[in-house]
């Protein structure tokens, strides 16, 4: 027995005497992958088989050769690793496989990668990778090439077109600089994928590339690709996927394109096509995806349309498309989502759209589409999004539509449809939006409306709806948005509308309600707007309302009685209490003279206490008169300069204009000469459009605070914050009082914000070296200036395009309640964007879109916002050295989303105590959220005031409410 170690030991040896190089080999291959595996940081321990005491082929995600033992493949797909890849690879000369995609890899792509020339797939696509793609052409057994989804800069690769053997060649959607599609392109006969997205591209599409025979997939969407779609695109008999959607491709679409049968998805949507579309489309029968939205089209679809049995998503909203809708569009097809909205339909509404009940969205507003609804759309119980507003609808809604437990949103408004809501409303339990107003709806309000906790806005208006409101609206907790005006409803306004206490808009106008106003409603502490006018209101108005700081106040028409508060007066206005007789004001508020509305009488005791005060100032004047009277003889000389001066300047043509041009939003006094007056030891800031001064009035002792525009663009300005925040109302958007112009002089009257910006705040201490502001504060100011461009977007109608968001125009007052300022690079959009002529926005807030497009739209605005939450959560500034040359705080955070660890390095430790950690945590994943590099991907900015609600501190919750703090990470 004790022969047998000898003889194993005897043969090892032999085997390495015969067989060195392979030995050496894996050596060399072992240290390569370990070397490699050091340049990465892996979170969640996916290499910890990777060691030296491992033969390398049973390291996880790689492969080795069954006969030479050589490493063939590298695979490690989703495995949450970041770091750098090591030039250690290049010496797996039999590496066939090299696949990392979905990772948070960054810097560059290694040149001596070249070496692995039996590479056949190279993945790196959904990193963060940077830099010029190296000349990967000597590389010539790649079949598959996928590097889409980074940050590769410089020239598009012009050495592509030498491998000939791509299979699949995936570039797209990195920041390449602006260039036409290189022709060689032509070169690649093999291919069957082409993904070329967001690529920078312009020009035309080269002739070559439709002679890619084998080609299944091609996509060259989000480019400046112009110029006719070519007639050559029928020689792509394998194609079954076209995305060309928001480029600048003009024209017609050719007829040849229904020539390719196999045609499963097209998109060319975005573009600026016209003319009708080519009948034979309609026999493309295995069409699945059919998107043409936001063009020029017009005429009447294809017949054909309606025999599909594939489709599954249609969109072409934003044409011009009239007549009749086929008539059995939908009948044989699982349809999942379809918009036809902005058309010009007419006839009877499609009857078998959910024929299949698959259908989630429903989209077909602003059409001419009359009659009634089917029956049949009772059953569609898959619906999730239903807006069929603004056509010329009537009749009942089907029984089973009020009962949608999916549904998101029912938008029936401005049709002619008739009848009640039923109770069975009460089942769409996940109801967000529930809009019925400018119909002909009538009978009394269920109280199933009670039921709908998600809901965020009830707009019942202009119906002829009657009875109570019910009492069990003040269930819904999140409801922001509520008008009943219009109707016919009577009773009292129920106290327990008071616990909406997330309501913005309440208008509840032009009905016949009784009784007061409830004293629950200064509870409503985000309330921006209210309007009761044309009731039967009784009562005193409450004197705590004035707590809640409106932006808009209507109890107009109605028979209110008593004294007005004065703080009220001064938010609605004398207009906000006209029709109420038995109102009065008191004697020492100024009304204009034509107010209807009498002065408050004095009681004894009052009347025994303004005398006393009489006397006191009559003092106070006479020792005011022998002062003044000393001064006068003082200032003399220098009013007889000062005359001089002005005469001088009269005859040099400065003084043109002797008259104020005033413009007044909001009521508030003050004298125009005063504004002019400003002083430079009240400078609080300057920007791109003046300076700004705190003033303090002389007339009522408030404080304002005036900016002085520029010279240069003080009238483009002018006009677009006059056009913007003299229409609109918000608590979180800054009040304009009044715009004033005097010869070349330009001045616009804002309230005054105590605490200056958000950027100011946020980098100031107090006692003891602790921030001014702590993460409750920063979670309310994110909240607050979150709501207030919702505002901008949602329920301004069109919406508003800020341009500008950064945390220097978002102010503070004195209760750190955040305003939204600066609108003077702000645009009124189009539908889903427009095009501006020049950038607006903030180095480190812009949108990356905006590098390669002048197409505007509110995700800009969501991008620029992310960039400010991560601001507040981290206390950086976007811009900073330590992210290295050309970086910024967006690219900064994504290289440290690795592990928890690592995230909370991210959050700033002045604020992070492990108490708020999670909650800080749930609003950087908001941010994240809102800077995606693709548009598409940012949620709205409704969802995103949903998610910050969802991400409330634990401590400012309510008293039971649980918090998941589970320790676990998802970005």
């Amino acid at each position: 027995m004790a022969e047998v170690p000898f003889v194993s030991f005897f043969f090892i040896l032999l085997s390495l005497w015969l067989f060195p190089p392979c030995y050496l080999s894996l050596t060399v291959e072992t240290e390569a992958l370990l070397e490699f595996k050091r340049q990465l940081q892996d979170p969640l321990n996916h290499l910890e088989s990777w060691k030296d005491s491992e033969t390398p082929c049973r390291f996880s995600g790689v492969k080795c050769d069954p006969v030479s033992g050589k490493v063939t493949e590298i695979s490690l797909d989703n495995k949450s690793l970041a770091g750098e890849i090591s030039p250690s690879i290049s010496v797996l000369k039999s590496l066939t496989t090299l696949s990392l995609p979905s990772n948070h890899i960054s810097g560059k792509l290694p040149p001596q990668l070249t070496n692995c020339s039996n590479l056949r797939v190279l993945n790196l696509t959904g990193n963060v990778m940077i830099g010029r793609i190296p000349d990967l052409s000597l590389l010539q057994k790649l079949e598959i090439l996928d590097l889409s989804t980074n940050y590769f800069s410089g020239r598009f690769p012009a050495w592509i077109g030498n491998l000939t053997g791509l299979v699949c060649l995936a570039l797209g959607v990195n920041e390449y600089d602006e260039a036409e599609v290189p022709e060689s392109i032509g070169n690649l006969k093999k291919l069957t994928l082409l993904y070329l997205a967001d690529s920078h591209f312009r020009g035309e599409i080269p002739e070559s590339v439709f002679e890619l025979k084998e080609l299944g997939t091609l996509d060259f969407s989000r480019n400046k690709i112009s110029g006719k779609l070519s007639k050559s695109i029928s020689k792509l008999e394998n194609l079954f996927k076209i995305e060309l959607f928001a480029n600048n491709l003009t024209g017609e679409i050719p007829p040849e394109l229904a020539d390719l049968p196999l045609l499963r998805e097209i998109d060319i949507s975005a573009n600026r096509l016209h003319g009708t579309l080519p009948p034979g489309i309609g026999n493309l029968k295995n069409l699945t995806v059919f998107q043409l939205y936001k063009n020029g089209l017009s005429g009447q679809l294809p017949a054909g349309f309606g025999d599909m049995q594939q489709l599954f998503a249609f969109s072409i909203y934003g044409n011009q498309f009239s007549g009749e809708f086929p008539a059995n569009f939908g009948r044989f097809a699982p349809l999942d989502s379809i918009d036809i909205s902005e058309n010009q339909f007419s006839g009877g509404f499609p009857r078998f759209l959910c024929e299949k009940r698959k259908l989630r969205f429903l989209l077909a507003l602003e059409n001419k589409f009359s009659g009634d609804l089917a029956e049949s759309y009772g059953d569609c119980k898959s619906l999730e999004r239903i807006r069929i507003n603004k056509n010329r609808l009537s009749g009942k809604i089907p029984e089973g539509l009020w009962d949608l437990p999916l549904a998101k949103m029912i938008d029936f408004s401005d049709n002619e449809f008739s009848g009640g809501i039923s109770p069975k409303i009460g089942f769409s339990t996940t109801l967000n939006q529930l809009v019925l107003g400018n119909n002909s709806f009538s009978g009394y309000l269920p109280p199933e409306l009670g039921k709908l906790t998600n809901l965020d806005r009830l707009s019942l208006s202009s119906n002829n709806f009657s009875g109570a409101i019910p009492s069990e609206i003040g269930a819904l907790k999140l409801l922001s948005s509520l008008h009943l005006e219009e109707n016919s409803l009577a009773g009292p306004i129920p106290p327990e509308l008071g616990n909406c206490i997330r309501i913005v808009d309440l208008n509840l106008a032009r009905n016949s309600l009784t009784g007061n106003i409830p004293l629950t409603f200064s509870q409503m502490s985000s309330l921006n707007s209210l309007n009761l006018s044309g009731n039967r209101l009784t009562g005193m108005i409450p004197q705590d309302l004035d707590k809640l700081k409106l932006s808009s106040l209507d109890l107009s028409e109605n028979q209110f009685s008593g004294r007005v508060p004065p703080d009220l007066l001064t938010m609605g206005g004398d207009k906000a209490f006209q029709g109420n007789e038995g109102l009065c004001v008191d004697q020492n508020l100024r009304t204009p003279r034509d107010s209807e509305m009498s002065i408050c009488s004095i009681k004894p005791s009052q009347k025994s206490l303004l005398q006393s005060k009489l006397v006191l100032f009559c003092i106070i004047a006479s020792a005011l008169v022998v002062i003044l009277a000393g001064l006068l003889f003082v200032s003399y000389k220098n009013f007889k300069h000062g005359d001089t001066d002005l005469e001088s300047n009269m005859e040099d043509g400065k003084e043109t204009e002797s008259k104020w041009k005033l413009a007044s939003f909001n009521q508030l006094e003050f004298d125009a000469d005063e504004v002019s007056d400003l002083e430079e030891d009240n400078l609080i800031g300057s920007g791109s459009t003046g300076k700004v001064y705190r003033l303090d009035l002389k007339k009522n002792g408030s404080t304002v605070a005036v900016k002085q525009l520029w010279k240069g663009d003080a009238v483009k300005v002018l006009a677009a914050e006059m056009e913007i925040l003299g229409k609109i109302r918000h608590v979180n958007i800054l009040k304009l009082y009044a715009c004033l112009m005097k010869g070349g002089s330009s001045f616009l009257v804002f309230e005054y914000m105590a605490k200056g910006n958000l950027l100011q705040a946020l980098h100031r201490e107090i006692k003891g070296g602790q921030p001014e502001l702590d993460w409750y504060r920063r979670y309310r100011i994110a909240l607050g200036a979150a709501r207030g461009i919702a505002y901008l977007h949602h329920d301004c109608s069109p919406p508003i395009i800020h341009r500008d968001i950064k945390s220097t125009n978002i102010l503070l007052n004195e209760d750190y309640e955040p305003k939204v300022a600066d609108f003077g690079v702000a645009k009124i959009a189009a539908h889903e964007g427009s095009d501006f002529s020049t950038l607006a926005g903030t180095h480190g807030y812009i949108a990356p879109e905006l590098a390669y497009t002048l197409k505007v739209t509110e995700k800009c605005d969501l991008y620029s916002f992310g960039v400010v939450l991560l601001e507040l959560v981290t206390g950086r500034r976007p811009i900073e050295e330590e992210y290295g040359e050309g970086k910024d705080i967006v690219y900064w955070v994504s290289t440290h989303l690795n592990n928890r660890e690592d995230v909370i390095k991210v959050l700033d430790n002045k604020v992070a105590s492990e108490v708020v950690q999670e909650d800080m945590i749930k609003v950087l994943k908001v941010a994240i959220s809102c800077t995606k590099k693709l548009p598409t991907l940012r949620p709205t900015m409704r969802e995103v005031v949903k998610m910050l609600v969802d991400a409330e501190p634990f401590t400012l919750r309510a008293p039971g409410h649980n918090s998941e703090k589970n320790g676990k990470m998802f970005f």
